[in-house]
């Protein structure tokens, strides 16, 4: 499993964060750690899931994500 912290642009309630959860575990191999209003840890299985998922599973919930590298 890698670990990766998704900087989360337009967040700004419960509602969001539970969106947000909601779509990242929706991908196989993904588990969320802590989650926030503007970011979240993640670990996922590189060999299901990558940043450009994790990151576009975000943007089609309505907000925009960015993997800090």
């Amino acid at each position: 499993m890698r670990q990766v912290t998704l900087q989360i642009d337009g967040m700004s309630c419960h509602h969001c964060l539970n969106a947000v959860s909601q779509a990242l575990n929706a991908l196989p191999g993904v588990k969320v750690g802590a989650i926030r209003i503007g970011g979240a840890e993640v670990s996922y299985d590189e060999t299901t899931t990558g940043p450009a998922q994790l990151e576009a599973v975000v943007t089609e919930a309505g907000y925009r994500a960015k993997v800090q590298r």
